[in-house]
């Protein structure tokens, strides 16, 4: 399946046992000359509260297993309607540290409430100790001192929806230094868990360009909690209003952010594709 060319390898772990599969053995699932070849896994579950329909859990393509992923979540709700697991619309569905409402729209578009934006240092995590800092707006952007393609510093917004982001604005996503700085930002010691580094290009107030080197998979063709990291981010520096048409490498997303309501942030809500390319078998 793809959510705008952010590719996933979708598996039923209810009617089978996939309990036991290794790092290596995702590894080579998500192998794109030698397994099937994709950006993540998804794995569906049986939920194990009761709040929730379902669960789902997220295998990037290196093997580890991370928190969230927006446009995985939206091939989630479509996969468990096709497939005849639930005929629920909305689904509630548990991922690591939340419970995700989706909803099927019948043009084929999915409407995912991702939660509302984290922004303090120990839930992203991110640790600021020794970084340089500006005040932009509701913003605070952090210096990261990078040393390619030539020494710099790298000024990004920082927060997290379920996952960690880095973003920043350039004048061109497509010149932007996305395969050169992107690897340097992912591994940056101030993200103990690593970090996704997102590269925004502000079309109008409400349009903008992205590109995100993801962590554990590299650049994607679209990033679902990297547009909505992106819409906050660019919302708290003055530059955007929601709603926000996300143009990605794979398809448009469409977010929509209220900002902070007497203290508290509001959730994010992000609608765009789930399509389906192929179903088979393989042998593990």
């Amino acid at each position: 399946m793809h959510g705008a060319g952010n590719d996933f390898i979708v598996l039923n772990g209810i009617d089978q046992d996939l309990s036991g599969i290794t790092r290596e053995q995702w590894q080579a699932l998500a192998h794109r000359q030698f397994g099937i070849g994709a950006d993540q896994i998804l794995l569906v579950e049986k939920a194990t509260r009761p709040d929730a329909d379902f669960r789902y859990r997220i295998f990037n393509a290196d093997g580890g297993e991370v928190e969230q992923c927006g446009n995985g979540s939206r091939c989630f709700v479509r996969f468990v309607l096709d497939q005849g697991l639930s005929n629920k619309n909305p689904l509630r569905v548990e991922v690591a540290h939340t419970v995700l409402t989706l909803k099927s729209h019948p043009d084929g578009q999915v409407e995912v409430d991702m939660g509302a934006p984290i922004f303090e240092h120990s839930h992203i995590p991110f640790n600021a100790t020794g970084l340089a800092s500006v005040q932009e707006f509701q913003e605070t952007l952090y210096a990261l001192p990078l040393n390619y393609p030539a020494t710099h510093d790298s000024l990004v917004g920082v927060l997290s929806m379920g996952n960690p982001h880095a973003v920043q604005v350039v004048g061109d996503v497509d010149s932007a230094p996305v395969l050169e700085e992107g690897p340097e930002i992912e591994g940056f010691a101030a993200f103990p868990k690593k970090v996704n580094a997102g590269y925004l290009q502000v079309i109008n107030r409400n349009e903008i360009k992205l590109r995100v080197f993801e962590r554990g998979a590299g650049e994607t063709l679209a990033c679902g909690t990297g547009a909505c990291a992106a819409v906050v981010s660019g919302i708290r520096r003055g530059l955007l209003d929601s709603p926000v048409k996300v143009h990605t490498r794979g398809g448009d997303l469409q977010i929509a952010w209220s900002g902070i309501v007497d203290g508290v942030a509001q959730s994010v809500i992000m609608t765009g594709p789930a399509v389906t390319v192929f179903e088979g078998e393989t042998e593990i």
